[in-house]
């Protein structure tokens, strides 16, 4: 049954440590939120922050914003809920994320009841789950092997609202859950009241990124959404901002490959008679959104794997003949690296990343690369091996090869490159890949797979 004619949940930032102004924040408190709720992760990052159990996000920003949060969230009674603690949402970042809010709570006296959700799957129960064909792999995704299971440093599942839901029936204040699917924090409360749970996910894919959906768009800004029982309304609340229908349609489709149907934990977004409407200059409604439950409900199981270590260079060229024929030196110079490290029984691989040409999309740039207009040229020398030494001594000595090849109609001796840092090599350490990016077919309520932890914290 739904309590109140209207739901308003506030989003202060697209990822807990991103910022926001505190005149926002405010805004928003003088809207009398029921709900404060934030995203603090993504897999955008890459594989590496899962695999090495560290966070992306920068502790200080993140303690910053939480101190908002939970005053906030404490002195007015509204329940705060946080997603994907610590970035990847293991127990590594978990307990990060739990040690900034117990500091916080020291430092200002606060107490509340704190809900605490992990969302580490054992490795035993993947293995189980693959040997029955309960597991399947996403779109371009290889095929599950135990391999991959057993040299994963670490294994979650994104959950939905069910585990938020019964950390709330339990009574907390605060919900510091694992990895999680972005609207899931968003949505839980509001469903558990009663609210559609199409319209409530749909308001969450578009709130997890705060202000970003707005015009023009900040991932460092608040936005509120109110949620009625047929439709819902994004509401900025930073007066240079406004959310248009245009910018609200196009953020639904967000890192979505079909406009219509948005699949996540135990169903699939319907958008097929979602309809935008501009209330005003700055608000935009948004009905028609349905939840079709999924036959056989499913989490999406994340793992990270170590596979090498990366050492690079960054260097850059303004000789008009090495730019026009870069693409044969670069050709050249690995047919020597690749010698070298056959005679030598050097292990790894080296890459060349080529900014001003075609360094962001590479092979897939559209446009005709064989040629280059540009006056300069930034290149990174990449090199992976199985051990940092290794790939330290790979990317010195294709460096030095670069640097002193002799290509034709070269006429400076001195050097080919430009270093704008000494020193020229940077050891970066452990390499990670998605070994696991898989769905798990549940056997079991979604809220059993995730349990949750009630802490009392008591600073009075």
């Amino acid at each position: 049954m739904v309590e109140s004619k209207e739901f308003r949940v506030l989003s202060p930032t697209a990822i807990l440590g991103y910022g926001f102004p505190e005149a926002s924040f405010q805004r928003g408190l003088n809207r009398n939120p029921h709900l404060i709720a934030v995203d603090a992760g993504s897999t955008d990052p890459g594989p590496y922050y899962l695999g090495i159990g560290k966070s992306f996000t920068d502790r200080a920003f993140v303690k910053r914003d939480l101190r908002y949060l939970l005053k906030a969230g404490v002195e007015k009674k509204i329940p705060v809920v946080i997603g994907s603690a610590g970035g990847a949402g293991a127990s590594s970042h978990l307990r990060w994320c739990q040690e900034i809010i117990e500091e916080i709570a020291t430092e200002e006296k606060l107490s509340f009841k704190l809900g605490i959700i992990p969302a580490d799957v054992e490795k035993k129960k993947v293995l189980s789950a693959l040997s029955r064909d309960k597991i399947s792999p996403l779109k371009y995704v290889h095929e599950l092997t135990p391999v991959h299971v057993k040299e994963s440093t670490a294994i979650v599942a994104q959950m939905g609202i069910a585990p938020l839901q019964q950390a709330l029936e339990k009574g907390c204040d605060v919900v510091l859950a694992g990895r999680s699917y972005d609207p899931a924090v968003f949505a839980a409360l509001p469903v558990m009241l009663g609210y559609d749970p199409g319209l409530a996910l749909h308001m969450g894919k578009i709130l997890e990124c705060a202000a970003i959906a707005s015009t023009p768009g900040s991932g460092a800004d608040c936005a509120l959404g109110i949620l009625k029982s047929d439709s819902f309304v994004l509401e900025p609340l930073n007066p240079k901002r406004r959310f248009t229908t245009e910018s609200a349609a196009a953020h639904t489709l967000y890192e979505k490959d079909d406009p219509y149907h948005l699949p996540g934990p135990g169903g699939v977004l319907d958008l097929t008679d979602c309809k935008f409407k501009q209330v005003d200059s700055s608000r935009v409604e948004i009905r028609g959104t349905r939840f079709v439950p999924s036959e056989k409900p499913n989490v999406k199981l994340e793992g990270a794997r170590l596979v090498a270590y990366r050492s690079i260079s960054i260097a850059g060229t303004r000789d008009p003949i090495m730019i026009k024929n870069i693409d044969k030196i670069i050709g050249e110079v690995r047919e020597q690296i690749d010698e070298m490290m056959s005679r030598d029984k050097v292990e790894g691989d080296i890459y060349f990343h080529i900014y001003g040409k075609n360094g962001v999309m590479g092979e897939m740039e559209p446009l005709d690369f064989s040629q280059t207009s540009s006056h300069e040229l930034g290149i990174i020398i990449e090199a992976l091996g199985p051990t940092q030494d290794k790939a330290d001594t790979l990317c010195s000595i294709t460096r030095s090869t670069l640097l002193h090849y002799g290509y034709e109609n070269r006429i400076a001796t001195a050097g080919n490159l430009a270093f704008p840092f000494s020193p020229s090599d940077s050891s970066l350490g452990k390499v990670f890949e998605f070994s696991i990016y898989h769905l798990l077919e549940l056997e079991e309520d979604e809220a059993e797979i995730f349990p949750c932890e009630v802490k009392e914290i008591n600073c009075n």
